[in-house]
């Protein structure tokens, strides 16, 4: 398949957006993880960096016919309904996001009129389905783990992992939020490292070592060869024992809270209420 892959990173996130287009003028786009800008401390949210990539989309005259999300992250706001808004595409993510709805519904006790069936989104991909984008072809893959939907997008040689793994120096995410687990991930990154070893792996972050600037493009085989996390020879026992550890020193996202609740609405803002105003809720002692 002839196809093209324009990246943009948040450096604010250390996010990766994808934008991936057909190779012909006016070609149909998939745009993967975007961005809206959010300040936690005002409240306040922009859009800057989805602004970017709809002037990207806008410059090739592409149509954007998907605007996929890998899971429903911890770490960023969706930009997938602004972007909706200015450049049209169908809103989508794996199937088992109503289980993420389920547990975190009760968390941030929403709405009782907020429905746990993944319908805020335009779309639900089962694990295996393929789809097309204009004339390619794409599967979704189901890689639970780091949360239980997570989906990997394979479009041709191209993979689009989400946060199933990182740079091979940085190694694999974090598996403590509600139902993760590590087990299930260890699993579903060597279904990932079982595809073809010239394989292309598209990260959703970089959190790069001191020295090295942001990337975010590996290989199956260089993910193999030296991942710190599960390179060949790691086994699923001791990558548990290492990820368990790992995980209980580390601090929440700074943007948890105000993402997924977010996030699990297919990116729209929870209701206003009677005033008018949009709130987002602060559960205490709940995480």
């Amino acid at each position: 398949m002839n196809f093209q892959i324009q990246a943009f990173f948040d450096p604010v996130t250390a996010t990766v957006t994808y934008v991936v287009h057909e190779s012909v003028a006016g070609g149909a786009c998939a745009i993967i993880d975007s961005v809206l800008d959010y300040d936690p401390k005002s409240g306040r949210s922009s859009t800057a960096s989805a602004d970017r990539v709809a002037q990207y989309v806008r410059e090739q005259g592409l149509k954007t016919e998907w605007l996929l999300e890998t899971h429903a992250h911890a770490d960023h706001l969706s930009a997938a309904p602004y972007l909706q808004r200015q450049l049209g595409g169908v809103i989508a993510i794996g199937q088992s996001i109503r289980a993420v709805q389920g547990v975190f519904k009760n968390i941030f006790n929403l709405e009782p009129e907020f429905q746990l069936d993944g319908s805020q989104f335009g779309h639900l991909f089962n694990d295996g389905e393929t789809f097309r984008i204009g004339a390619l072809t794409a599967t979704a893959i189901h890689v639970p783990g780091h949360t239980p939907a997570d989906m990997a997008y394979l479009i041709g040689d191209a993979a689009f992992v989400g946060d199933t793994m990182f740079m091979p120096d940085v190694g694999t995410a974090r598996c403590d939020f509600p139902g993760g687990d590590a087990h299930q991930l260890y699993r579903s990154i060597h279904r990932l490292l079982g595809l073809p070893e010239d394989t292309r792996l598209f990260m959703c972050h970089d959190y790069p070592p001191a020295g090295r600037d942001a990337c975010w493009q590996t290989t199956v085989a260089e993910q193999r060869r030296a991942n710190i996390h599960v390179r060949a020879g790691v086994s699923e026992d001791d990558f548990v024992a290492m990820r368990t550890k790992r995980d209980a020193t580390l601090s929440m996202p700074t943007l948890i809270l105000p993402a997924i609740q977010v996030n699990i609405r297919a990116g729209h803002l929870p209701p206003p209420e009677a005033n008018g105003t949009r709130y987002l809720k602060i559960p205490i002692d709940a995480l």
